[in-house]
């Protein structure tokens, strides 16, 4: 079918925070994915695929056309740079905050460039450079609290939801960068190809947001 959907989605919060989205626009998964090992999910609508993959991931399927529509983080599409995607609709789910973190006491001064561990390298930089810092950033992939405590970090840059994780382990969210929501984007090409049905589809979405 020429006009078939793709909607790359990744499993976890964002996943059951879309469900009843998509529910409200008529699109509901045949199996369940925390307990299907299938990456390709058939749906109700037999012309709307959901596909299965890493929350880093989803804006390199859609902006390749691998998928036609997806559901990131903006804290992802911050870090991928949003080439070759629409971003037209603020889902309003799985809000957070990009946040500096560190131990509470403060660093002497003199003591050298800040050491920052973090995932989000691009928006790091970023955030350091618009304040014309110079730091030198660590590129982790998880357990980010644990940096300053073993002295491999002075600060970490990371998402902060309650900040639960962060007082258990004697660290203070210290700066703001940006506040998270996960949104939907599309391919661009896609967009073109299937405007019809994706209008429709963000529309449906767009009504969902507002009543929620």
């Amino acid at each position: 079918m020429d006009n078939a959907l793709t909607i790359a989605l990744s499993k976890g919060r964002i996943f059951e925070e879309t469900l009843p989205l998509l529910a409200a626009a008529d699109i509901v998964p045949l199996d369940d994915p925390e307990t299907s090992r299938k990456l390709i999910l058939d749906t109700n609508q037999a012309g709307i695929k959901l596909v299965i993959i890493r929350a880093a991931d989803v804006p390199t399927y859609v902006g390749y056309g691998a998928a036609d529509l997806g559901v990131a983080g903006k804290d992802v599409l911050l870090e991928h740079g949003g080439e070759g995607l629409y971003e037209p609709l603020d889902l309003k789910i799985a809000r957070c905050r990009l946040m500096v973190a560190g131990p509470a006491q403060t660093r002497p001064n003199g003591a050298g460039r800040l050491r920052i561990a973090t995932k989000y390298v691009k928006s790091t930089r970023r955030f350091f450079a618009d304040r014309q810092e110079q730091v030198e950033i660590i590129k982790l992939y998880g357990s980010m609290e644990l940096a300053p405590l073993v002295g491999l970090a002075d600060r970490i840059v990371d998402v902060v939801d309650t900040g639960n994780t962060l007082k258990a382990n004697g660290l203070l969210p210290l700066e703001h960068i940006a506040d998270i929501s996960s949104r939907l984007v599309v391919n661009k090409a896609s967009m073109k190809m299937k405007h019809a049905r994706i209008t429709q589809l963000v529309t449906r979405l767009k009504s969902a947001v507002g009543a929620g």
